[in-house]
């Protein structure tokens, strides 16, 4: 689907700018345990990145070099916070393309879209470029991906409790704790992760 600015339509409420959360009966194994923030949601569907899954053996200043964004001799003189990139798996669609989910302090005409409370999406290798010299955003992850669900689909799958929903943060979307973030998403509503568990075993 297309990336944009998703309409409100008087009576449906969409989810841009709030993270799902997986319940524990989630069948699909791509999603189990997942917290996505929802980039986009209209009535022709839904966009979001994976904010809590690793990309396995994957280094940020790796990727800068693979995508000749820096010559590899340049390595030694990334900023800090370029070395700490968090590199993520953002879903199964278009898992080769990078998408960088940042602070609203970086912004690119016709390439950055604004979400929601100063989070944007950009897609294009300038905010790499960004990031390798120090002037890119404060906050950033990059994710490899996205998931996408066609119209009604998304609607469809919270219907039938395959997903609860929270208010997102910055700490939750860009901070370091990876591992936890499941737990915290959950905690954002007021539900305990053991409690959620044992309910999802019964009938």
């Amino acid at each position: 689907m297309k990336i944009g600015a998703s309409p409100r339509i008087s009576g449906r409420s969409y989810l841009d700018g709030q993270c799902l959360i997986a319940m524990p009966n989630m069948s699909d194994s791509r999603f189990s345990r997942s917290v996505i923030y929802v980039c986009a949601h209209s009535e022709d569907g839904a966009m979001g990145i994976i904010v809590n899954k690793p990309a396995a053996d994957t280094r940020f200043p790796d990727l800068l070099v693979q995508l000749d964004v820096i010559p590899s001799d340049e390595l030694i003189r990334l900023p800090s916070q370029a070395e700490r990139m968090q590199v993520l798996r953002g879903g199964p669609v278009e898992t080769k393309r990078g998408f960088v989910l940042h602070s609203s302090d970086f912004f690119l005409e016709s390439a950055t879209l604004p979400i929601d409370d100063g989070i944007c999406l950009t897609a294009t290798l300038d905010i790499l470029r960004a990031i390798a010299i120090g002037s890119g955003p404060e906050n950033a992850i990059l994710a490899l991906g996205y998931a996408g669900w066609a119209a009604g689909q998304l609607e469809s799958e919270i219907q039938a409790n395959g997903w609860l929903h929270c208010a997102a943060d910055s700490e939750l979307l860009f901070d370091d704790g990876v591992d936890t973030k499941y737990q915290r998403a959950l905690g954002k509503i007021g539900i305990d992760q053991a409690y959620l568990s044992r309910e999802a075993g019964h009938a």
